[in-house]
């Protein structure tokens, strides 16, 4: 399921939107900017569809058996990295004018070769510290007995910083890196405290960047919000995204409202504020509209998934049990 939301929705979303924004009198790439920008999901904003971390027994059977959560929270994991190629897309339309001096380039290089620079680099490292940490031959230099869950955010920064420095994708690098280092040792607890460390620090840094959007909100960031962007967050959030999902999913195992559910969740959130900060200078005659278009999308979003969340994941619990 996961494969099918990032290798089927998220590639039709992109395409939905952009069509859609060109057809309202946006620019061919700023249209597709948009549509790469507001691509990446963001679970954090909507808790209760996230898995819950590491778990072992049959705390380990319950959250595997969840297909809805660890689809989105796995979608999500990836779908950060694998949104950058069509950022670079609308920016190269914007910088070197006709496809076909860089379409070529921009299939070979940063669509295929830059993710599997973040690939190699991710499971590399992952698996050197997963050696490093649970089977190193002295115990003085098993990151696991130090009880440092710190550790978390030097692993994340370093492999982060390797794969932009080979010029791959580093969100992706590290989302590998975290795969390979829990596939080295699953039973083993370290998991456990270096996931509460991270989860309570990008709790910390979402609401930070989500109280610098209200403030800009007051400051007068959706002014330049038009009817056209208004028309275009609603569209993704109430329909783009769930019924491209919804087709992405077909044929799999889930029951239909699980279906529904893991097709409605796209939270938008941090990682379409990231993208536009990185791309939008490009962009600077439509970069007011984009911002308010980007932000208004993003509040929608963690309003109405806020909101849904927790009664349709009871809803869906409960159905389960039911059946079991």
């Amino acid at each position: 399921m996961t494969w099918r939301l990032l290798l089927v929705a998220m590639p039709a979303c992109i395409a939905a939107v952009a069509g859609a924004g060109w057809l309202l009198g946006l620019a061919p790439a700023t249209a597709l900017l948009l549509g790469a920008v507001l691509a990446p999901t963001d679970p954090v904003l909507a808790s209760d569809v996230q898995v819950q971390g590491p778990s072992t027994g049959a705390e380990a059977e319950l959250e595997e058996d969840n297909e809805v959560r660890f689809a989105l929270t796995s979608e999500a994991g990836l779908n950060d990295g694998l949104a950058f190629p069509f950022v670079y897309a609308a920016v190269f339309a914007v910088t070197k004018g006709s496809v076909h001096d860089w379409a070529f380039k921009w299939f070979a290089w940063d669509l295929v070769g830059r993710i599997a620079i973040g690939v190699v680099v991710g499971a590399g490292v992952g698996w050197s510290l997963g050696r490093m940490a649970f089977s190193a031959p002295s115990r003085t230099f098993r990151l696991a007995d130090s009880r440092e869950p710190v550790l978390a955010l030097a692993m994340t920064l370093g492999v982060y910083g390797l794969a932009e420095v080979l010029h791959g994708y580093g969100f992706l690098a590290v989302f590998v890196a975290a795969l390979t280092l829990r596939a080295a040792e699953r039973q083993h607890d370290f998991h456990e405290e270096l996931h509460g460390f991270v989860e309570q620090l990008e709790h910390i840094l979402t609401w930070g960047v989500l109280l610098l959007l209200g403030s800009a909100i007051t400051a007068g960031l959706l002014q330049p919000l038009t009817i056209s962007g208004a028309v275009l967050g609603l569209l993704l959030v109430l329909v783009i995204r769930p019924v491209t999902a919804w087709v992405a999913l077909a044929g799999t195992p889930l029951r239909r409202s699980e279906r529904w559910v893991a097709a409605a969740f796209g939270v938008r959130g941090v990682g379409s504020v990231f993208y536009l900060a990185y791309a939008g200078a490009e962009f600077h005659t439509d970069l007011p509209w984009l911002w308010a278009t980007v932000g208004f999308t993003v509040v929608l979003s963690v309003v109405v998934h806020g909101v849904a969340a927790t009664p349709l994941m009871r809803m869906l619990d409960l159905r389960r049990s039911r059946a079991s």
